[in-house]
């Protein structure tokens, strides 16, 4: 299923290498605050409303969806 999500995107050396769902961007904003307080050169953390492909992992309960990649930044 393909759908609109907040995300927080995290790019070593311009390459996307982790992304994670956020509730809204609000809290998106908070959490790249708070990892943006422990420096690290190359790291840049961007928060955007993204098309991602949900998967549904079984290993977690019903509602709560996995991104295993995203479409569009």
């Amino acid at each position: 299923m393909i759908t609109k999500v907040v995300a927080l995107c995290l790019f070593l050396s311009g390459n996307l290498i982790e992304h994670r769902i956020q509730d809204d961007m609000r809290t998106c904003l908070k959490h790249k605050r708070e990892a943006e307080r422990q420096y690290k050169p190359n790291l840049t953390y961007m928060c955007g409303n993204v098309e991602a492909e949900i998967e549904h992992n079984i290993d977690h309960p019903p509602n709560q969806p996995t991104t295993p990649s995203l479409l569009h930044q």
